[in-house]
């Protein structure tokens, strides 16, 4: 091989010249690898590993194999009281599966409401019978707004709606249903002579002065429910038979009148938990039933949800001797589901609300949604919210 003409001190010049190479790894993590690099399995511990293992596989599978031997020469007698004991749990099991069933308090119809499945949730004239609808206003679960549910209860005896109004409301579920529980009232209220005026007497401690809202929907509450479910005109407050109640910001109060409220617009309100809503009116009143249409198709406060986003676009033809003729705009589909049965139930709400009482599809894109018949006239329903109390 022949000898290199470079000298030392020339090699030397010609690496100085040379880029400089920089490593950018951190050192810790070259030393890791290094580390990693020697920790490699001692081979003198694979033998004592393999010797562990096959003791864990003896112990796990010996007592399974004598378990089967004993298995196998078990006696016909122990068959048979085993037999005979699976029997009898068996027929306890179905004992208490029947006892269940016959203490369920509720009506068909309140299971297929929590089955959720094509159902209507509101009432409707063909469901009441010989029956009343008596409808009461509960705060949501943070008391922002009021949702009105409602009950059929049978005749009896003639009781008048206050009776029956004041009995039930120690039974309505409203924490339930995902609502604050608010009933039954702190206050004992009955009609005077003339069945025009309700007196609400309160005790001395009652709390209902106790913050603004609080107040506000004591008062609107105690309002809401007698102008739905009465003629009454006036409300008479006494505290422990005196006139009068006090109220923190309203102050002192004696009576108010009773106004029927309308003009709003339905929206969902979902309870935590709940796929099924509650068919909410707005807060808010409308001039008429184009703009509450309008306002329906957005979400609003408090958690209210549009009520018209199953539906296609909805064009109102006219209104004539109160009913509403409406079309669906055929470039959507229409859905046979059960938010579309909700929302249509909003569009019947709503149309109540401006004195409708009934609507009629034309061309309608189904024949049936759910057990509405759309071909035919619709009555709009009597109360919103249906619920069964035991």
């Amino acid at each position: 091989m022949k000898k290199s003409e470079w000298s030392d001190r020339e090699l030397e010049e010609l690496l100085r010249q040379m880029p400089r190479i920089h490593d950018h790894r951190d050192p810790r993590d070259i030393y890791q690898n290094i580390s990693l690099k020697r920790k490699k399995p001692r081979p003198m511990l694979l033998p004592g590993l393999a010797a562990t293992a096959a003791l864990l596989l003896f112990f796990i599978l010996v007592p399974k194999f004598l378990g089967g031997i004993n298995f196998s020469h078990e006696s016909a007698e122990e068959k048979s009281s085993s037999n005979g004991n699976t029997t009898a749990q068996q027929d306890s099991s179905a004992s208490k599966k029947e006892n269940a069933s016959s203490n369920e308090t509720e009506s068909p119809k309140q299971a297929e409401l929590l089955k959720t499945e094509n159902v209507k949730t509101a009432i409707y004239e063909d469901e009441v019978g010989n029956g009343t609808v008596l409808t009461y206003w509960i705060p949501d679960a943070q008391a922002q707004i009021l949702i009105p549910v409602s009950i059929i209860v049978n005749e009896s005896g003639g009781q008048s709606w206050l009776t029956k109004y004041t009995e039930l409301m120690a039974y309505l579920q409203e924490e339930e249903w995902g609502l604050s529980d608010f009933y039954p009232l702190n206050a004992t209220m009955k009609l005077d002579k003339n069945g025009n005026t309700v007196i609400v007497d309160v005790p001395p401690d009652h709390q209902y002065g106790l913050g603004s809202t609080t107040e506000t929907n004591f008062i609107n509450i105690i309002q809401k429910d007698i102008s739905t479910n009465s003629d009454s005109k006036k409300i008479k407050f006494t505290t422990n038979g005196r006139p009068g109640i006090e109220l923190g910001n309203f102050g002192r109060m004696e009576e108010i009148d009773v106004t029927a409220q309308n003009k709003h617009a339905y929206f969902l309100y979902f309870p935590e938990g709940s796929k099924l809503p509650f068919l909410t009116p707005s807060m808010e009143t409308y001039h008429d039933i184009y703009s509450a249409f309008e306002a329906m198709k957005k979400d609003q406060l408090m958690g209210l949800k549009s009520s018209l986003l199953s539906l296609p676009p909805i064009n109102i033809v006219s209104i004539s001797n109160k009913i509403m003729y409406l079309s669906f705009d055929g470039r959507a589909s229409l859905k046979d589901n059960q938010q579309s049965i909700v929302s249509f139930e909003a569009v019947l709400l709503t149309a109540k609300e401006f004195g409708i009482e009934k609507v009629i599809i034309k061309d309608p894109p189904l024949t049936n949604l759910g057990t509405f018949d759309l071909t035919k006239a619709i009555k709009v329903p009597i109360a919103p919210n249906l619920r069964n109390i035991p």
